[in-house]
């Protein structure tokens, strides 16, 4: 069950992208094709009895279009652009959420699996750190705690870095699976490893040492 949950969100993660681009093409090509086959009305001239001709031109003009974009994505006005966009309110943070997804996973934007204090009076949560990153709170970390089926909410949390373990061996991708599951697999069961003492896991402090961030 495990390796098809992890086939089914690889072929969804790879089957995203190519299916906005796909959307935003076609999306330009309506919009073409509206724009010019009004200039060419006003003309004398009636796209809908060279249809083939006109499919030849549309594709051309659309490649052509993409072709100087993506010529413009390599020079500094496509940076100019883009730092003018980030200035739109909540654009960096989204573009700072997709980087994140988007890395590695290593170094600043690693996003660790970390088990905290619990709302009950004993136990732990377990959530996610996307960032490493002290809070204005002195020696605090911001944890997420996520909502299960739907992980798309959850609750954020100031959480002293004493509190803080990390669950070096999970990956987003596993407390995921966690939250998917509604707790019917557990987080070791998951890793395929037996369950641990709390005092085995790393502090956080620690492994910010040990990975000198």
């Amino acid at each position: 069950m495990k390796h098809f949950m992890e086939l089914i969100l690889k072929g969804l993660f790879w089957v995203l992208p190519i299916a906005a681009i796909a959307m935003i093409i076609l999306w330009l090509y309506g919009k073409i094709d509206i724009l010019v086959s009004k200039l060419f009305t006003l003309v004398g001239f009636v796209p809908q009895n060279y249809e083939f001709l006109w499919l030849l031109f549309g594709i051309g003009l659309l490649l052509a279009i993409l072709y100087m974009v993506g010529h413009l994505v390599e020079t500094r006005l496509a940076n100019f652009f883009q730092s003018n966009i980030c200035k739109i309110p909540g654009c960096s943070t989204i573009k700072d959420i997709i980087g994140i997804f988007n890395s590695s996973k290593e170094g600043d934007n690693q996003v660790l699996v970390v088990a905290i204090k619990g709302f009950a009076t004993q136990g732990y949560n377990i959530g996610l750190m996307y960032s490493q990153e002290e809070s204005i709170i002195k020696d605090h970390y911001t944890v997420t705690l996520s909502m299960t089926p739907i992980p798309n909410g959850g609750y954020l949390f100031e959480v002293h870095k004493d509190s803080i373990y990390v669950i070096e061996e999970a990956t987003f991708d596993d407390n995921l699976q966690y939250l998917l599951s509604m707790g019917v697999k557990s987080m070791a069961s998951i890793l395929q490893t037996a369950p641990k003492e709390i005092e085995s896991l790393i502090q956080l402090e620690s492994w910010l040492d040990k990975n000198k961030i």
